[in-house]
């Protein structure tokens, strides 16, 4: 989980008639549960930041928030100059109250000074650090643990130092210093014991707490790069949440790049400030600049995750976010004993800026990756892999929640469990009916929670995920990445474990199967399905071509079919990038920037799903066109493939809203016949669907969120190429139907 740096205001000792007393230094101010902070810092490569700090809740109080920016800002700086302070006062205060002569030993206060400056400001900082990296959770139960530790380990280790230090320092030998820790160690830690663990509990239940985000080189297939990690992990940290809590995350850049972060699925009620697309909602923050961005949970449950939006950065930037039922609810489903992160994605041996990049010179598809991975690894079946593999140890009869993402960039995937059913309780961080199959299937930008029941025969079983890719002349990655999973017990495992069984690449009536069988829990809704729809949209989504632009070689940058360059379309109008943010042009009224044309049907009619389609429809127009849609709306989008260039799924993901899933269907939409098959009771409530091949989905959803939306498709080539628009909610009439204020710090362009 990833927290901000805060100081802990420990409780310092001072020599009172030569004894070691304990001083209760005050603890720092508490942030509330509700409205903590959380700090990612350092980005290196792609890297974020912005500005200064935005005042958090806590840095709106005059001192108190000037120091709080301060412990942000220099951590160990400010620790060690806090020590130093505190412990010169309370040397301070101890020679004035037990002083009998005139005379002050001022070289005994510079011995305090020195200690706290260069021992203990930044022990504490390296220990709260390593603690908040082992035990990044909040709970009560991880709080006390820390406590524990501290109180172990920390206190014992620090006093001990302490002591040594002050009797050298006045010319007491080795075995004077040992007689005196017998003596007054023992005492010291459980006089400490009194007061140290609600100085603790505060600090580690409510503070923030700093986390590292750099480079690091990992081996993967036999040979290392250096990529881009939050606290050296690849996937990133784990961000942990109530339902209606608030966070702050401050995004430190210190790498050569610019870079934006983007919280998957976290709905941001009248915030798009911080949703984090490039371009859409904020320019990018720039390397040795910093960002905070707030993150309003507001109705999402369950599993969603966080990445990089900017680029291709996303391929190494990610990581997941845990919402939990808000305190005196729980799950509509029995809890589990654990809960294990399942983060898949994609790896390639070449530098991802390099795939990136060489992508879009040569115009035609970016190279495949050369793994598939679980949590960061490819597994058994690649070389150079099998020690690595993940594994997870479970007790029989007991069921286990798989927090489940697909990070991966351009790879819808099936995954199965051999010999093991899986029941889906959650997609999308809305609760499901539970659905139990063999297999699931999970599009880039999804998430699903999913009950495991260790109900087999103890032995070792693999995990297993490969790609669904629909269409027989785009290439894929189609190798297969595996985890394992191992029952506790004596017995012995089977040397050779089988994989379970997964649909073909191409079984696009199995992925459906799993897609339409998903149906939602009707009494956890936040509203009921919209069923007078006041906005209706029609959108293709289509694959691409330009013309090669002239003086340009087809060999060179024209790698597309018959010597094009390949893009992307919605509603035929390929995406392009502003150079300042569409929400900062929308909000201080600045034209020129996007136009509010983006059509509500497709303006070339033809058989969008025939088998052979003029190369005259293949060539879209250019734009940064957005829809303008009224607060209050309720709002119906029928997203239609098509088969230019070539169809495939499309994985639509739309930022600031979740949408009910009503219906699937292949072929050419029939506005009269379609929609008697939709779903109008209980379907799925998600933020990303997987428009089928050559086929259409609709979604119904209420706009009462005002701000600026992406929507995009989430197969990373297709979002390169210009799949996506912009949605513009406008505001209500209420106050809290406006969108909010800029936050002081927006990333300049």
């Amino acid at each position: 989980m990833m927290m901000v740096s805060m100081s802990r205001n420990i409780t310092k000792r001072f020599l009172l008639n030569g004894k070691q007393t304990p001083l209760h230094a005050p603890c720092p101010p508490p942030v509330r549960p509700y409205d903590r902070i959380i700090n990612k810092a350092s980005f290196s490569s792609p890297s974020s930041s912005s500005n200064s700090s935005s005042s958090s809740s806590a840095s709106k109080y005059g001192f108190v928030g000037w120091y709080l920016r301060k412990l942000e800002d220099h951590p160990i700086v400010t620790k060690s100059i806090t020590s130093s302070l505190i412990f010169t006062a309370s040397d301070f205060t101890s020679q004035m109250i037990s002083s009998s002569s005139a005379s002050y030993d001022f070289k005994r206060t510079s011995r305090m000074a020195v200690y706290g400056l260069l021992i203990l400001g930044p022990s504490q900082h390296m220990w709260f650090n390593y603690l908040s990296r082992i035990f990044p959770e909040r709970d009560v139960a991880t709080t006390l643990k820390k406590i524990l530790m501290g109180q172990a380990v920390f206190g014992p280790i620090i006093n001990t130092v302490f002591f040594s230090y002050n009797g050298l320092l006045q010319g007491e030998s080795v075995p004077q210093i040992i007689t005196r820790l017998k003596r007054d160690l023992l005492p010291t830690l459980i006089g400490g014991a009194v007061f140290w663990p609600g100085c603790d509990f505060v600090t580690f239940k409510f503070t923030p707490v700093h986390l590292q985000v750099k480079e690091a080189n990992y081996t993967r297939l036999c040979s290392t790069k250096t990529l881009l990690t939050v606290n050296g992990k690849f996937p990133g940290p784990i961000i942990k949440a109530y339902t209606g809590e608030t966070l702050y995350v401050n995004v430190y850049n210190k790498g050569k790049f610019n870079i934006t972060l983007h919280w998957h699925g976290v709905k941001q009620p009248r915030n798009p400030w911080s949703d984090g697309p490039e371009y859409i909602t904020q320019c990018p923050i720039q390397p040795g600049r910093k960002f905070r961005q707030k993150l309003a949970f507001s109705i999402e449950h369950g599993t969603i995750w966080w990445h990089a939006h900017s680029d291709w950065a996303r391929a190494t930037v990610h990581g997941p976010i845990y919402v939990y039922p808000s305190k005196g609810t729980s799950y509509p489903f029995p809890k589990p004993h654990a809960e294990v992160p399942i983060v898949f994605g994609e790896w390639w041996k070449s530098e991802v800026k390099d795939v990136y990049e060489q992508f879009v010179l040569s115009g035609g598809v970016p190279n495949d990756s050369d793994a598939l991975s679980i949590n960061g690894q490819p597994g058994d079946l690649y070389p150079c892999s099998k020690q690595e593999t993940f594994k997870f140890n479970v007790d029989f009869g007991k069921t286990y929640l798989l927090r489940m993402v697909n990070a991966a960039m351009n790879v819808i995937l099936f995954f199965s469990v051999y010999k093991h059913n899986l029941t889906v309780v959650g997609a999308d961080a809305s609760y499901t009916e539970p659905l139990t199959r063999d297999f699931i299937t999970i599009s880039p930008g999804q998430t699903l929670d999913v009950l495991l029941h260790a109900n087999q025969e103890p032995d070792h079983y693999y995990m297993a995920a490969r790609a669904y890719s629909s269409s027989p002349t785009i290439p894929f990655d189609n190798t297969t990445t595996t985890a394992r999973i191992h029952y506790n017990g004596n017995y012995t495992p089977t040397s050779s474990p089988s994989l379970p069984h997964l649909p073909d690449y191409n079984d696009t009536n199995a992925a459906f199967a799993f897609l339409r069988s998903l149906r939602g829990i009707p009494k956890t809704y936040p509203y009921k399905v919209p069923t007078k729809i006041t906005t209706r949209i029609i959108s293709t989504v289509s694959v691409n071509t330009f013309p090669c632009p002239e003086g340009q070689t087809s060999s060179e940058t024209c790698q597309g079919p018959n010597g094009t360059r390949l893009a992307a379309s919605m509603n035929n109008i390929s995406f392009e990038a502003p150079e300042i943010s569409i929400l900062d042009a929308y909000y201080n009224h600045i034209n020129g920037v996007y136009s509010n044309k983006f059509p509500s049907f497709p303006p070339l009619v033809f058989n969008f799903t025939a088998e052979y389609l003029p190369l005259i429809l293949e060539i879209p127009k250019r734009g940064t066109m957005a829809r303008v849609i009224e607060y209050g709306s309720t709002v119906e989008i029928v997203l239609q493939g098509t088969n230019l260039v070539a169809g495939i799924d499309h994985p639509i993901h739309i930022h600031g809203t979740s949408f009910f899933i009503v219906a699937y269907g292949f072929g050419n939409f029939d506005v009269n016949e379609d929609p008697k098959t939709y779903n109008l009771i209980n379907p799925p409530l998600r933020n990303t669907v997987n428009v089928p091949i050559n086929g259409w989905a609709t979604i119904r959803y209420r706009a009462v969120n005002p701000g600026v939306w992406f929507v995009h498709c989430h197969l990373e080539r297709h979002l390169t190429w210009g799949m996506e628009t912009v949605f513009i909610v406008k505001n209500g009439k209420e106050p809290h139907e406006k969108l909010l204020p800029p936050p002081p710090d927006m990333p300049p362009c």
